[in-house]
């Protein structure tokens, strides 16, 4: 397994390009395969490209603020001291590898952008802490626990099929939790993953002469610089607790409202609120809050100007049919036995392309769906095979890694390696579920 991973490591270290090169490499295969195999000329796919990318524009700015939000959560004075207190209790690199896994994985289950976040937050404290641990394998296996978000809590596939009105009741019905997330084979997937996925990440340690350990400069504590006060009346209320009072009861009194009337539901806007507002009441000041606003923000620059070409490639295989070329390509080959795996795999191909579990669910659905009437398949599962194939390709697409990656200070090529055995490891453990089930 050594081995294995050293060469995986050095072959991503030599090929594995930017993510913004990868994005562009993405969008050239599309626009070739769009005119190859639909009936859209290169002028159209042009035109698909151009209507798509400020497609992804509220969610882009969903995904700047969690990130943000969690740098400033994180260089909060109390969530050092909670996060380096756990962290020395850690002792051995082995030990912060599973540990790391397995908080990702309960986290991510919970909600996805909370994992993403507080994972790679942890994962950088323990840096600090624990010597001798590879801080690339650290960092990947905090976003490994990614993987299982679809067959979570926060689901987008499974939490819309179980909304009145989406988009394809007339088709399926309104399906509960209980049919999808709740499942024994989707069950079966979580906990599985779950158990071994921390101990798999343990086995893909380097040798010890192979170990990068974090760079110090990556890691290094700064105080956060604020200016001298002056007695006026910006330079006061720059430094009130009460206004930090005032918006902080605003806040808490509004997420107390949300769960009394709409139970434990997460979505990524409350997860932004959540972050935001503890940020703002842990800094205690407004100008100690803003200054870690500042220090944050530049960590965002990957998802602002890289999310709106992924949102142009998802825009070139919807608008030319492209995605249902390859959702039809599997169904072509499925039978009753081997439907939901193929489903399986064609969320995980589709997935490279349209990064967004919500919009690979519309473009894929009809297709599906319909082949699941004809094989008389169980339309339930048939949503969760798609949902699990876009969480499962994750493991190895750029796009959903920016957030860890710029917490961390990595590349993609850094952790890239390791990912890709994630991504067998785990695409096995799902296809046994979608098989035995």
């Amino acid at each position: 397994m050594k081995r294995i991973t050293k060469f995986m490591n050095a072959l991503m270290e030599k090929y594995l390009p930017d993510p913004y090169i990868f994005v562009a490499i993405l969008t050239f295969v599309v626009l070739v395969l769009g005119v190859i195999f639909t009936d859209s000329t290169p002028l159209d796919m042009t035109i698909h490209w151009g209507n798509g990318f400020w497609g992804l524009l509220s969610f882009t700015m969903q995904m700047v603020v969690v990130l943000a939000a969690g740098h400033v959560l994180a260089n909060s004075p109390l969530f050092k001291r909670i996060l380096a207190s756990i962290a020395k209790r850690i002792k051995s690199p082995s030990m912060a590898i599973i540990i790391v896994t397995f908080v990702s994985l309960i986290a991510c289950w919970i909600n996805w952008g909370f994992g993403l976040v507080i994972g790679a937050l942890f994962a950088k404290e323990i840096a600090r802490q624990v010597r001798k641990v590879d801080y690339r394998l650290l960092i990947a296996s905090a976003y490994s626990g990614f993987v299982i978000w679809h067959g979570g809590l926060a689901g987008s596939v499974p939490l819309s099929i179980a909304t009145e009105g989406h988009p394809f009741q007339n088709i399926m019905g309104v399906i509960p939790t209980t049919d999808t997330i709740f499942t024994p084979y989707n069950l079966f997937i979580v906990i599985v993953i779950v158990l071994t996925l921390p101990f798999f990440n343990r086995f893909l340690m380097p040798k010890e002469e192979d170990i990068i350990e974090v760079d110090p400069v990556l890691i290094k504590d700064e105080d956060i610089e604020l200016p001298a006060p002056e007695r006026n009346f910006a330079s006061l209320s720059e430094r009130s607790y009460l206004i930090t009072g005032f918006i902080g009861l605003l806040g808490v009194t509004y997420l107390v409202y949300h769960f009394a009337t709409k139970g434990f539901i997460l979505d990524l806007n409350i997860v932004n609120t959540i972050f935001v507002i503890l940020g703002i009441i842990l800094h205690g000041t407004p100008q100690r809050f803003l200054a870690a606003v500042q220090d944050a923000i530049k960590t965002t620059g990957g998802i602002v100007f890289q999310f709106p070409f992924y949102a142009a490639i998802m825009g070139m295989m919807t608008d030319s049919g492209l995605a249902s070329v390859i959702s039809s390509w599997f169904v072509s080959i499925s039978n009753e036995t081997t439907f939901y795996l193929f489903t399986f795999y064609a969320g995980g191909l589709v997935n490279f392309f349209v990064p967004s579990g919500g919009g690979q669910w519309s473009v894929q659905a009809p297709i599906m769906l319909e082949a699941a009437s004809t094989l008389n398949a169980d339309y339930a599962k048939t949503a969760m095979a798609i949902a699990w194939g876009d969480a499962w390709t994750n493991m190895i697409q750029p796009f959903w890694a920016l957030p860890a990656l710029a917490i961390a200070g990595l590349k993609a090529k850094d952790i890239m390696g390791f990912c890709v055995l994630v991504l067998i490891f785990t695409g096995i453990i799902i296809s046994i579920g979608f098989l035995l089930f």
